[in-house]
């Protein structure tokens, strides 16, 4: 037999809401689209009315009359536990908005940047984008813009939130020498490298430094690979000249560096200390007990909603919100006797 057909639900018009709650189809337009004048006791009814009849407005016909209360994420991967916080922050910072966010991933943000244009999106955040400051400002001048983890300000027409990732390098080196720790390497990332890395190596190679530690830098880096990230953490830990200590760029990373370290029999921290960036969730879990720098992905998530709301407000000066980040010290980088 042939199925018939799914008989589709004929979709609620304005003009039934406008009937229902008796009102102009006029009063329900200028509630949609959220006008100036509107009575808290209009907005009432009529969002009675909607709710009663389940009236959801279309996402391009509220972008024809001004805003879709849509805002697009784009982030670079999502096998990175962090960008699951600052995501958390987003939603907790639209809890009592009418906005509604929406995430794509793509390492080159060109191509979804502008699909998510082109579909009217209100706003952007792009975390962590590897793009030039001449290709966001042209972003910036067709649609609101905030950027996470873009330490470039010059000429920024767009609105950044960053984590002080100088001070976090710096930090992790400081604590690693307070425990006793002199032979620290970094693992870091291969090309291409953000601003975001170049701040973070800047700190490890300024406080190594500052310790007397200048001669013993040692930078390692590694492409985001599994296979390629195992390979040269073993190549490191095997070597003739080992160090007593590694900061990974990411928890991510550093949790590659238990791994290995504890498949070839070292102990962790006695024979090799380690420390993470983001301080995530599973910094917690026993079998890592990750010492790690936390820069408060919720509140990078927040703020980045806050300032680009306020933005699509229409604020058009740019801002730039840092946090501060601080250690967060866990078993894999105690001293050691």
């Amino acid at each position: 037999m042939t199925k018939k057909a799914p008989v589709r639900t004929p979709r609620i018009t304005i003009r039934e809401v406008a009937s229902d709650a008796g009102v102009s189809v006029a009063a329900v337009s200028k509630v949609l689209r959220d006008a100036y004048g509107v009575s808290d006791a209009l907005r009432a009814k009529v969002q009675a009315s909607m709710d009663k009849l389940n009236y959801r407005p279309l996402a391009s016909a509220r972008g024809l009359r001004g805003r879709t209360y849509t805002l697009g994420l784009v982030f670079p991967d999502l096998r990175n536990p962090f960008f699951a916080d600052i995501f958390a922050g987003v939603n907790s910072a639209l809890e009592r908005t009418r906005y509604q966010a929406m995430q794509g991933v793509s390492v080159s943000a060109s191509s979804l940047v502008e699909a998510m244009i082109d579909r009217q999106m209100d706003g952007l955040v792009l975390i962590g984008p590897n793009e030039t400051n001449e290709r966001l400002n042209d972003i910036a001048d067709r649609t609101p813009l905030v950027t996470i983890g873009h330490h470039d300000l010059t000429d920024a027409r767009f609105d950044t939130v960053n984590n002080d990732d100088q001070l976090g390098g710096r930090l992790a080196v400081r604590h690693l020498c307070q425990n006793g720790h002199k032979k620290i390497a970094m693992l870091s990332l291969a090309a291409p490298v953000s601003t975001v890395i170049n701040q973070r190596e800047l700190g490890y190679r300024l406080e190594m430094t500052e310790q007397g530690l200048g001669s013993a830098i040692n930078i390692v880096r590694a492409p985001q690979v599994l296979r390629e990230v195992q390979l040269i953490l073993r190549r490191l830990l095997e070597g003739k000249d080992r160090p007593d200590a590694i900061f990974c760029w990411t928890d991510l990373m550093a949790f590659e560096a238990i791994s290995v370290a504890t498949e070839l029999g070292l102990s962790i921290p006695e024979d090799i200390a380690i420390v993470g960036y983001d301080n995530t969730i599973f910094c917690e879990f026993s079998q890592n007990r990750l010492t790690s720098i936390d820069q408060s992905g919720e509140v990078l998530g927040l703020q980045a909603t806050r300032l680009l709301i306020e933005r699509i407000d229409g604020r058009s000066h740019s801002e730039h919100f840092v946090v501060t980040p601080r250690v967060v010290a866990r078993t894999s980088s105690a001293k050691v006797s």
